[in-house]
């Protein structure tokens, strides 16, 4: 719209400077008379002519008659779409927005738009995961939706914007809002419309940490106690940190830690990690294995044998990962 109304403005300067023109050279009408004869005849004001025009100065006329006015009546018509569209973006990027949230399924829901959510907004952008924000602030909804996410400004502790939300189809949701009662509130509404939602809530206080697990939290964490852990590993531990910063937040290597599920339908059931050699044909390390009754076990050996239902936490680059989710999902029955 802004070329297209640069080209319209453009065209009627040129139509002025025409018709001004040819005013004072076949007319011989002073300057400023010749202009306003060119703009009352281009916006059919039809005050009439300044002067008795002759033959030439009529046929022109009715030249700058056919072209200019036609050029103003676009003009026109883009200036008034260009106020109608800035009247009803609102309404029309809403409508769009509840149609785009309409049609999620298997996404995630982040709750609260603040440090902790908008880093958990971060990573799954990252990951090309679908997910939808939800905060009260317009500010952080507008900040987000710069950022090219899908974001709604609601209350996330209503029943009603969670609905809004999908969250009967949901996967999973985010509760990083900004008091632990206000995330406790939000737990248990959600785990109610949606018993099988995975759920993981911010923690402002230790002792909130076991209310959010018994509200139905699956998984909680205290963002000062881990600062402050991680603050002491650094001094403590140095390598470690800078070597689990790499690999959690993807500092300059083209390497992450991923979890793959071995499904009932996949080769890799039944077999070891010796067996499937996931090391030297793909370059993945194996980092442990999750059970399906959901003991961990750390570094396992080569003769490890794999189930179904048990997830296996590897490290790579992501291209390796990526051929090793397609080989899985390959190997399917």
């Amino acid at each position: 719209m802004p070329r297209r109304l640069k080209v319209l403005l453009a065209a009627i300067s040129c139509v002025l400077a025409i018709g001004t023109t040819g005013f004072v050279w076949i007319e011989n009408y002073p300057p400023l008379d010749a202009f306003y004869m060119t703009l009352t005849t281009i916006t059919t004001v039809g005050y009439g002519e300044i002067h008795p025009l002759s033959r030439r100065g009529r046929l022109f006329n009715c030249f700058l008659i056919f072209f200019g006015i036609g050029i103003m009546f676009q003009l026109i018509a883009a200036v008034a779409q260009a106020f109608i569209e800035r009247e009803f973006a609102t309404v029309f990027d809403a409508q769009k927005k509840k149609r785009m949230i309409d049609q999620l399924k298997d996404h995630f829901i982040v709750c609260g738009f603040g440090r902790v959510g908008r880093g958990a907004a971060l990573e799954m952008q990252r990951a090309g995961v679908p997910f939808v924000i939800c905060d009260r602030n317009e500010d952080r909804v507008e900040r987000a939706r710069k950022a090219g996410m899908l974001a709604v400004a609601a209350d996330a502790t209503r029943d009603e914007s969670l609905r809004d939300l999908q969250v009967g189809r949901a996967r999973g949701l985010v509760a990083a809002l900004a008091s632990d009662a206000d995330n406790m509130f939000l737990i248990l509404s959600a785990k109610t419309l949606n018993p099988a939602l995975i759920t993981a809530a911010r923690a402002g206080e230790e002792e909130a940490e076991q209310k959010l697990k018994r509200a139905g939290a699956d998984t909680v964490f205290a963002p000062y106690y881990l600062t402050g852990h991680r603050l002491a590993q650094s001094l403590l531990k140095p390598h470690v940190q800078e070597f689990l910063d790499i690999f959690t937040r993807d500092i300059g290597l083209h390497a992450s830690v991923e979890q793959v599920r071995v499904t009932s339908g996949s080769e890799f059931q039944g077999k070891s990690l010796k067996e499937i050699q996931v090391r030297r044909e793909l370059g993945v390390i194996v980092l442990a294995i999750r059970r399906d009754d959901g003991t961990m076990h750390f570094n396992p050996p080569a003769d490890a044998i794999l189930h179904s239902g048990d997830c296996l936490i590897v490290m790579g680059e992501t291209d390796n990962l990526r051929r090793l989710e397609t080989l899985l999902i390959g190997a399917r029955k």
